[in-house]
């Protein structure tokens, strides 16, 4: 199952979306009311649901009941009483509202060797603040403060059911789902600064979905391909098997001592590619566009733009 959150045309309300196919969004709200109207006995809290955070913390029944919505003669007799809208059609935002995001540096042998820098010998954790969430298809803003803005591809790791010390046996189970996400980064900040915050969390730094999809649907999470392509180049290309500290051991690691909540947001870092280690340096410009592409999870679009 694949749930976003978004507006469309002729509202500005936030509504949380589920796709059906590959190019049609229903509102789950709507669709639920319709069943209802049909006869069918959806879960009263879909009716009025506008939110991924909603289902994410109703915890492993959230989404069966929302699936319940699409089976079953009854569901697909309200399904056609619902309008569904075409991906371009609506305005995406981002695929959850986290309580934080935490991120980790040099994950990819290949994108910590290109920086000339030792594999690192435990997670190298950061983080992104909340002003720089972003959507698919929102502007990623050049900020007036740095002339060394880059891209950087990355699985984003959406928690389900708290995690505080769980073993890495069973970390996964704590995941609700996989989405994607551009930890975009001022390099000249980042560097300089002798410390990452700054430059890692400016605003809309964080582009974050489209879908956020369920774990049921990824057998693998770390066998998935990722890409990085900029203005319809491939500049990052490699493979989650290529993280050297898996999703289930950064699930494990981070839950030690910070306690992860449901719509948690974990970045698990970018392969090799990025723009600053190029010769000569590949940066974004005023006019750019930046796609994040995973393997069973789709894409994620971002224009480039420069600050008013």
């Amino acid at each position: 199952m694949k749930l976003c959150q978004f507006k469309s045309a002729n509202s500005d309300q936030q509504r949380l979306g589920v796709l059906i196919g590959d190019d049609m969004v229903f509102d789950v709200a709507e669709l639920a009311r319709a069943v209802k109207s049909a006869g069918g006995a959806p879960a009263d809290w879909l009716l009025q649901v506008n939110s991924t955070l909603s289902v994410i913390q109703r915890g492993p029944s959230g989404a069966k009941e929302i699936a319940s919505l699409l089976d079953g003669s009854q569901s697909r007799s309200g399904r056609g009483e619902t309008i569904g809208f075409s991906l371009d059609s609506i305005e995406f935002l981002p695929a959850v509202n986290p309580g934080k995001i935490l991120a980790i540096g040099r994950n990819y042998a290949d994108h910590a060797a290109e920086g000339g820098a030792d594999l690192p010998k435990a997670p190298l954790l950061f983080n992104k603040l909340p002003n720089t969430l972003n959507a698919h298809n929102a502007p990623i803003v050049l900020p007036s403060i740095s002339e060394q803005v880059d891209y950087e591809a990355e699985l984003a790791v959406v928690i389900g059911q708290t995690a505080k010390r769980v073993n890495e046996a069973v970390a996964l189970d704590h995941i609700f789902g996989y989405s994607l996400i551009d930890d975009v980064s001022a390099r000249d900040l980042q560097f300089g600064d002798g410390q990452w915050t700054r430059g890692k969390s400016l605003d809309t730094f964080a582009p974050l979905g489209p879908f956020i999809t369920t774990r049921d649907e990824i057998e693998d999470v770390q066998a998935l391909k990722i890409e990085g392509v900029l203005n319809g180049q491939v500049m990052q290309s490699s493979n989650t098997s290529k993280m050297i500290f898996k999703v289930a051991y950064l699930v494990s690691y981070l839950s030690q001592g910070i306690t992860l909540e449901p719509g948690d947001v974990i970045a698990t870092g970018t392969p090799d590619g990025v723009g600053i280690f190029r010769k000569p340096p590949v940066l974004l410009k005023d006019g750019d566009v930046f796609e994040v592409k995973i393997e069973k999870l789709g894409t994620l679009r971002n224009p480039v733009v420069a600050a008013d």
